[in-house]
């Protein structure tokens, strides 16, 4: 993986103070919402998070960001207070950012991750429109949109993930992954009646969602082809990952298993464990309790690291 020039959007909190005249007034974010972004005929939109540009500014072009929002592939809304968060935190930091609705339910399985990566190509079919840099898009998810995110990151030119002739034509690469404790390893034994909820989180997740794969039992082999540690290769994008290890909806040991796949497999990536932290934590907080540390800055120096130029042709 080539080393990248550090990025211009991550700038220094307590820069010193200058005496220097005003710049010019920054104009506030944007939200267009319900965007239509697959078929004429789907009902699911996204919504567009635009980034505020001081006056004038003039030529500079973004990179792009598509969030992909959890509920175990049969619930959830692209106006999730998490996916509001961080997309409110890309765009104030320069990004077009995108947050989806995709098909949920039973049966919904490869049309979710077809639908993922539609919007990646929705971005850079509109690269112009937005001022979107088409060679700097990366993707990211929490829990069911994590696992999302990691499988359009690895099964780029797959046939079988291959979306349908929307965007036909336009490349659905990414440069980088940001995964909060994602599904990575999916086949698994149903839970015992006595195992304790720290370990058979995971397993409760999959009971209610095999419907969702046309599975029937744990061991199916759509389940192992819909699992993103089966696909992870050398030259893949880069994976960030965020994991509580107080987790009990997917266990911890998912994001251990996956980075020891990208370790083994020599796919670029950055573990962060959270001590005491469970499910469903944003970039600051888990709940209303702040986490132990704050995400934001990871996440804009990992993207502005894989980010920062275009892609080497």
């Amino acid at each position: 993986m080539s080393a990248f020039a550090s990025s211009p959007l991550v700038r220094a909190a307590d820069a010193p103070v200058s005496t220097a005249p005003a710049a010019p007034a920054a104009s506030a974010l944007r939200v267009i919402t319900d965007v239509t972004y697959l078929a004429p005929d789907r009902a699911e939109k996204l919504d567009l998070y635009l980034p505020p540009k001081p006056a004038g500014e003039k030529g500079a072009l973004a990179p792009g960001f598509v969030w992909i929002h959890g509920g175990g592939w049969i619930s959830g809304k692209k106006d999730e207070a998490r996916g509001k968060e961080v997309c409110t935190t890309l765009a104030n930091a320069g990004y077009v950012a995108v947050s989806i609705d995709y098909k949920l339910g039973a049966g919904s399985w490869p049309q979710c991750l077809l639908d993922s990566k539609n919007a990646v190509r929705f971005l850079r079919a509109h690269a112009k429109e937005y001022g979107i840099d088409p060679d700097r898009i990366a993707v990211g998810g929490g829990s069911a949109g994590g696992h999302l995110a990691l499988m359009v990151g690895f099964t780029v030119g797959k046939k079988e993930f291959e979306p349908d002739a929307t965007y036909a034509g336009v490349s659905d690469t990414v440069r980088a992954i940001v995964n909060l404790y994602g599904p990575a390893d999916l086949p698994m034994s149903p839970p015992a009646p006595d195992a304790p909820a720290a370990t058979s989180g995971m397993r409760k997740l999959m009971a209610d969602s095999l419907a969702v794969f046309g599975a029937k039992t744990y061991d199916a082999e759509v389940l192992r082809l819909a699992s993103p540690t089966i696909y992870a290769a050398k030259g893949m994008p880069p994976v960030l990952t965020f994991h509580g290890r107080a987790d009990t909806t997917v266990d911890y040991d998912q994001s251990v298993t996956l980075n020891q796949v990208l370790t083994e497999r020599g796919v670029e990536h950055e573990f962060v464990s959270l001590d005491g932290v469970g499910h469903s934590f944003d970039l600051e907080k888990s709940g209303t309790r702040p986490l132990p540390r704050d995400l934001r800055p990871v996440v804009l120096a990992f993207l502005a690291k894989h980010l920062a130029t275009a892609a080497k042709k």
